[in-house]
């Protein structure tokens, strides 16, 4: 099973926040490889995963953002109704607490990845390993190729 990070970041629910961090990475030269943005009243999360997470991590504290390095889990799915639900099904039979997630398709009606925050990290990874779930790490998620037909 491969590791890989994602940036947690604590924010006040206003305007701005995402921007300040977005400058702090765009000027560094990180790439965001995905994003979520939640709130609840007055604060929130930003989950960020780039290309190199720790180094990020390093550079936003410089800058004084509060952030944390979290390991997630990355797993490939296929990308069709009930993908997902495979996963998640053996995951709470097996007592796993999902805390956050996030997903994204690769390629239209052949892959998906959801990205998993979960209570217990090596359990799930165990149960991923006997289910025949692959992972992706920090490096393949950062060198995942863009679609070539979009034009920007």
């Amino acid at each position: 099973m491969q590791t890989a990070y994602q940036l947690t970041i604590p924010v006040e629910n206003k305007p701005g926040m995402l921007a300040r961090v977005s400058s702090i990475l765009s000027r560094e030269k990180f790439n965001i490889r995905a994003i979520t943005i939640s709130s609840f009243g007055s604060s929130g999360f930003l989950n960020i995963m780039v290309d190199d997470p720790r180094l990020a991590h390093k550079a936003l504290e410089k800058e004084g953002i509060s952030v944390e390095l979290k390991e997630i889990i990355a797993v490939i799915l296929e990308d069709r109704p009930g993908g997902m639900d495979r996963l998640v099904q053996y995951l709470a039979k097996e007592h796993v607490n999902i805390e956050n997630a996030y997903g994204f398709v690769l390629e239209s009606h052949k892959t998906a990845v959801i990205v998993l925050d979960v209570s217990d990290i090596e359990h799930t990874r165990k149960i991923l390993e006997e289910k025949g779930f692959k992972t992706l790490g920090t490096e393949a998620l950062a060198t995942i190729e863009p679609f070539h037909y979009l034009k920007y």
